[in-house]
């Protein structure tokens, strides 16, 4: 079953726990003229998410299917939003939408680059490119300025079933999940460049006071102290050094 959460005004947390991967999967709907879906979650818990997605908007009038990357949790059942929501098209990287989404979407697909805004009425999101951050070369995240919430996708993975809110240290929990997949066929899964210092430093210089992680808890408090010690977990576990 989904539950839901106000993580911000007129911002909703959609998640379901799996429990057979003890991991939560989060997608993200800002009401407003022109209502918007960061990620679609996977294509078998699509009429789920459709349901409480319906107790939040009128699908009909779903303008923005956003995501960060291709991958099945993030865009899975794209098409099956883009006849559900008629008025809907996909938003992502101009990255994505050259060498992906266009190709198999029923609809072309908004390719943005850093800088470029949708704004929902109440909200404005910002679009940063973050190839390879948190994954794949055609990344990007989105950052809500109005009430400066950032949706970072698999940064702050954290593992379980925590509360949907937290302001506690959720980089201890991030490093967990890097330290669980050593040695497993999903270690290094979260890859490390020699831009994703730079990448995650750009983050932080937004100040997020929200970040809305895919899966596990949203935390709530300082977003830039929590990105910049996350590049440092990254850097020293992931870099290779």
């Amino acid at each position: 079953m989904a539950t839901i959460t106000e993580i911000a005004p007129d911002l909703y947390r959609i998640c379901t726990y799996i429990p057979q991967f003890n991991l939560q999967f989060n997608q993200f709907i800002a009401r407003g003229e022109q209502p918007l879906v960061f990620h679609t979650g996977l294509k078998s818990l699509f009429p789920g998410v459709r349901e409480a997605a319906a107790s939040l908007i009128d699908l009909n009038r779903l303008r923005f299917i956003a995501f960060s990357h291709f991958e099945a949790d993030e865009c899975g059942p794209l098409n099956e939003w883009l006849t559900v929501a008629p008025q809907s098209e996909p938003v992502c990287s101009m990255t994505a939408k050259m060498v992906s989404v266009d190709d198999l979407a029923l609809r072309p697909a908004r390719g943005m680059t850093t800088g470029d805004v949708v704004e929902t009425g109440s909200h404005r999101f910002r679009f940063i490119q973050t190839p390879h951050v948190p994954h794949s070369w055609e990344a990007g995240l989105m950052f809500e300025e109005v009430n400066r919430v950032l949706l970072c996708s698999d940064l702050f993975h954290q593992g379980g079933n925590p509360d949907p809110m937290t302001e506690s240290d959720v980089v201890v929990g991030a490093k967990q999940t890097y330290d669980h997949y050593r040695g497993t066929p999903l270690d290094n899964y979260m890859p490390y460049t020699p831009y994703t210092d730079r990448t995650l430093q750009t983050l932080a210089d937004l100040k997020p006071r929200v970040c809305a992680t895919m899966h596990g808890a949203t935390f709530v408090g300082d977003g830039e102290a929590a990105l910049r010690r996350l590049a440092g977990v990254m850097r020293e576990i992931l870099s290779g050094d």
